[in-house]
């Protein structure tokens, strides 16, 4: 929850994403429209499953294509952690938006507590098992304590998480945990991971470049 219209608009006027790189920006919803048509395909935080009706607050998918958003993300460990998001609110949110033309970016990741007790394989299954198979949706594994802490995922925790959604789902992987210019490189490099879900290191241009030059590498 950053950057309204205004500050939105300044970033993408001072961001230069390298080339060789797919890159996409999630503003929240006050700044979607200000962000579409300046370059840089744009996504939203979230959308609801149902194409209109009484869930006051929320956003459907007809509602971000008419904006001219191209995709959303769904599941964020965020909304999970937050706003009561569960499995098969998280399917359902990924159905609507694919079904209605959305590329999906569906997040997974066990917490702290889940990985102490040692069921991060469980969480994972569990939680790749509900999620579509489709071309337009894009998995971010998120290690819950790993967001927001300053604590990242070794390259080897990371490419084993990794490695087991991909035997479960067929797609593309990002990671997504306090992802930063200084470690994007080493977790880039790993086999399979195929990119970035990027945090409070997005905020600014000039890091988040930084995180892209990386990728481009």
């Amino acid at each position: 929850m950053f950057k309204g219209p205004r500050e939105a608009v300044r970033f993408l006027d001072a961001f230069e994403p390298p080339g060789g790189v797919d890159v996409v920006v999630c503003p929240p919803f006050a700044a979607l429209a200000a962000s579409v048509g300046r370059g840089v395909p744009v996504y939203a935080q979230n959308v609801h499953w149902a194409a209109e009706g009484a869930f006051t607050g929320e956003v459907s998918a007809a509602m971000l294509l008419e904006l001219g958003v191209e995709g959303t993300i769904v599941g964020h460990s965020e909304r999970r952690q937050y706003f009561g998001e569960t499995d098969e609110s998280v399917r359902q949110r990924c159905e609507a938006a694919l079904d209605a033309g959305l590329e999906v970016i569906a997040c997974v990741g066990e917490t702290d507590a889940e990985r102490e007790a040692g069921k991060t394989e469980a969480v994972l299954r569990r939680q790749v098992a509900v999620l579509p198979r489709h071309e337009r949706l894009v998995i971010a594994y998120e290690p819950v304590w790993a967001i927001g802490t300053g604590k990242t995922a070794t390259p080897e925790i990371a490419a084993e998480a990794h490695a087991l959604i991909k035997e479960l789902h067929d797609t593309q992987v990002l990671y997504g945990g306090s992802v930063k210019p200084e470690n994007a490189a080493e977790l880039m490099a790993q086999q399979t991971v195929d990119g970035a879900l990027v945090g409070g290191a997005s905020l600014d241009p000039e890091s988040f470049a930084g995180i892209c030059r990386a990728a481009a590498r």
